[in-house]
C-alpha cells in the first residue's frame, strides 16, 4: 500500500466520531453490536481501517453522513462541569445548551471557572486549538487571595516550575489591587489541567475567582452568562488561520 493511501484511512470508531454523530466510545459499541456496516459487511472491529472518501458505510441502515458543522461560544457560569454526565449528580454544562447537538468542549473549564468555552461538532478543529502544541492564546481575569508584588507578577511573566514542567512565558497586566487581594489579567498560550491555578499557587496564593475571557482573537463581549451564541465566520477563520 502506498504512504497517500495509507494516509487517507482512519479506524472506523473514528470516522464516526468525525462525522459528529457518536463519541468515540459510543462508536465503539455501536460498531461491536453489529450495527454498522462497510460496503454492505457487518464490521464488528472498531480498529478497522477504512477510506471515508470510497467506502459505503451506514449506522442502522441509514448512510453514514457528516453533519453539519457547528461553532458556538458558551459563557459558562461557575458551578457546572464541563461533562455530559456526572456520577454525583452535580450540574453539567449540557444543562444549559441545546441537548439535540451533539457538540464536544474545546478543552475545559473546571467548576469553579467561568468564561468562555467553544463548542463543536469539528474534532480537528477542536482538537488542535485544544492543544498544549498549538499555542494558542488564552486569556483569563484572576483574583488572588493576597496581594502579588511586581516580582511575583514578573515570575508569571518568565515562566512558573510546575510539577509536569516550567511553563511557557505569560503576558500578564495587573488591574488592580483592592485590599488584600490583587486583581490580574493572564494570557498563557498551552492550557495545561489547572495551569493558571497552580501557577498561582506557586507564589504562595490561591485563585478566589478565574474567569476565561479570550480564546485567539475571539473575545467573551457582553454574552451573557449560560448563554451561548455562533462563532462568526471571521472569528472561525481566524482559528483556521493558526490551524495551518
Amino acid at each position: 500500500m502506498s504512504v497517500s493511501k495509507k494516509s487517507q484511512l482512519k479506524t472506523l470508531d473514528r470516522v464516526l466520531s468525525r462525522a459528529g454523530i457518536a463519541s468515540r466510545t459510543e462508536a465503539r459499541r455501536w460498531i461491536a453490536e453489529g450495527r454498522v456496516r462497510v460496503n454492505g459487511r457487518t464490521v464488528q472491529a472498531p480498529d478497522t481501517w477504512v477510506d471515508p472518501a470510497h467506502d459505503r458505510m451506514t449506522v442502522d441502515g441509514r448512510p453514514l453522513r457528516e453533519s453539519s458543522k457547528v461553532y458556538l461560544l458558551f459563557y459558562k457560569p461557575k458551578g457546572y462541569l464541563t461533562t455530559a454526565k456526572d456520577p454525583e449528580g452535580r450540574p453539567t454544562i449540557y444543562d444549559l445548551i441545546d441537548g439535540k447537538t451533539r457538540l464536544i468542549p474545546v478543552g475545559r473549564l473546571d467548576q469553579d471557572t467561568s468564561g468562555l468555552l467553544l463548542l463543536t461538532n469539528d474534532n480537528d478543529f477542536g482538537d488542535y486549538v485544544s492543544s498544549p502544541a498549538s499555542h494558542v492564546p488564552k486569556s483569563y481575569l484572576v483574583k488572588a487571595s493576597k496581594l502579588l508584588t511586581d516580582a511575583d507578577l514578573d515570575h508569571l511573566r518568565a515562566g512558573v516550575e510546575l510539577s509536569d514542567g516550567p511553563t511557557r512565558p505569560a503576558v500578564v497586566g495587573r488591574i488592580r489591587d483592592s485590599g488584600k487581594y490583587t486583581f490580574f489579567e493572564i494570557t498563557i498560550t498551552e492550557g495545561r489541567n489547572r495551569q493558571v491555578r497552580r501557577m498561582v499557587e506557586a507564589l504562595d496564593a490561591k485563585v478566589l475567582k478565574l474567569v476565561r475571557t479570550r480564546i485567539g482573537d475571539i473575545q467573551i463581549g457582553d454574552l451573557q452568562i449560560g448563554k451561548t451564541r455562533p462563532l462568526t465566520a471571521a472569528e472561525i477563520a481566524s482559528l483556521r488561520r493558526k490551524q495551518r
